[in-house]
Parts: C-alpha cells; sequence; structure tokens
C-alpha cells in the first residue's frame, strides 16, 4: 500500500499527487489536517527520519510558535503532542512506500522509489 501524508493545499503535496497520478500510481492520501495523524505514526516517523527533519521549521505555522512551544519541538515526546495539535508543522509530503519513508518532493527520488 501506498500512502501519501500531507495537506491538499500544500505545493509540494500537489506536485507530489500530479506526479503519483500521472505515472498511474495508485495510492491513498491522508490529509493530515481532516484526519489527524496518530502518535505511533509520529513517533515511527520520527525514529526513522529523525526529529530535525520532520518538523517544518521553515512554514508561517512554526514562526507563530512561542520560544515555550518551539522547545517542546525539541523533545520527541513533547513534539509529537505538538505536530498532533499542530499538524501544520510536520514537513510534507510524505510518502510511505515498500516500507519506506519519503519525505518531501524530489522527482528524481520519486523516480528511484518507483523504479520510472
Amino acid at each position: 500500500m501506498i500512502t501519501l501524508y500531507g495537506i491538499p493545499n500544500c505545493d509540494t503535496v500537489k506536485k507530489a499527487r500530479l506526479w503519483l497520478s500521472a505515472q498511474g500510481i495508485d495510492y491513498a492520501f491522508h490529509d493530515f489536517k481532516k484526519q489527524g495523524i496518530a502518535a505511533d505514526k509520529l513517533a515511527q516517523w520520527i525514529d526513522s527520519l529523525g526529529l530535525e527533519q520532520v518538523i517544518n521549521r521553515k512554514g508561517t505555522t512554526w514562526r507563530a510558535l512561542s520560544d515555550a512551544e518551539k522547545a517542546l519541538a525539541t523533545i520527541p515526546a513533547s513534539a509529537i503532542d505538538l505536530l498532533i495539535c499542530k499538524p501544520s508543522l510536520i514537513k510534507r509530503p510524505v510518502l510511505e512506500h515498500n516500507g519506506k519513508l519519503h519525505l518531501g518532493f524530489k522527482e528524481a527520488d520519486y523516480q528511484e522509489a518507483f523504479g520510472k
């Protein structure tokens, strides 16, 4: 099963979805703003990719955080709670495919992952 996690109005997510569709690749889309995201899924991503990779520190959501909230983002357990409350802080898209995770969208990475 291929699952793409993200937010539909994110430009990078849109690019990933267009690429997958253009390649005829079936996938499930998980909108973590509407559907939420489980703590155990976030823990898995953090274990696999690292906390620094999972948190989007470039967006407006990050810039709007208080210093205390930003401090929470440095500790995995409290970061998970923060990411559940503010899913826009998750770097996106996250693609799960063949037991591997791909963060963000780069066409070359997707081509390699899908043998295209």
